[in-house]
């Protein structure tokens, strides 16, 4: 008689779910299918539940997705939706601080980070576009998502809530101008090709690294 043994899946309660990613997947990956390339790592910034690392990994099979996130807990999420989705172009999460200069990772294809900037100081937005500008070749993609004000002002209510919902957890955290976003780009090499108006008041923002 033999036996035959095989990995278990993964505790459904370590995969964590966010509803918010459940309902912007779609149109972000609607958008990261135009802009990101058929091929080469794409290195997700701060995956957090791991949701739309499998979402995109599985729709865009030519690219090998590469989650990272700071958080253990959210490192432990991403591993159980990999092992749960099974997907050869997913790679396992790193550790990866963009405060950090060393990320753990070299060149890749493209950049993405989905909803960091606002639930950060600005010195991680600061170093995202620094940490970017030395890992991104020529017309190498970074693609940001999530709320933004627009010529100093909230372009609705509910972000002007969020916003300050996020100041009083943490005064340095809030809704960034995109203008401010948009001069820390071009100090660090980017040039800001397309503004994506999202659902729920949001903006996809697809920068590009210039020569």
């Amino acid at each position: 008689m033999t036996s035959t043994s095989t990995s278990p899946e993964p505790d459904p309660a370590v995969r964590r779910r966010a509803p918010a990613a459940e309902r912007n997947r779609d149109a972000i990956l609607a958008v990261l299918s135009r802009v990101l390339p058929a091929s080469g790592v794409v290195l997700e910034i701060a995956s957090g539940t791991g949701q739309h690392a499998v979402h995109c990994a599985s729709s865009l099979p030519g690219i090998v997705w590469q989650p990272s996130d700071p958080d253990s807990a959210a490192r432990d999420s991403i591993a159980a939706w990999r092992t749960h989705a099974g997907l050869a172009n997913l790679a396992e999460p790193i550790e990866l601080d963009v405060m950090n200069d060393d990320w753990g990772i070299g060149e890749v294809a493209a950049i993405v980070c989905i909803n960091m900037i606002h639930i950060a100081p600005w010195d991680a937005a600061q170093a995202l576009f620094r940490g970017a500008g030395s890992r991104l070749g020529d017309g190498g993609v970074l693609y940001l998502y999530g709320p933004y004000r627009r010529n100093g002002a909230h372009t609705a209510p509910s972000n002007e809530a969020f916003d300050a919902q996020l100041r009083a957890t943490d005064p340095r955290w809030g809704v960034r101008d995109l203008e401010a976003v948009q001069t820390l780009a071009e100090a660090n090499g980017f040039g800001l090709n397309e503004i994506v108006e999202m659902p729920a008041n949001n903006l996809s923002l697809v920068f590009a690294k210039t020569a």
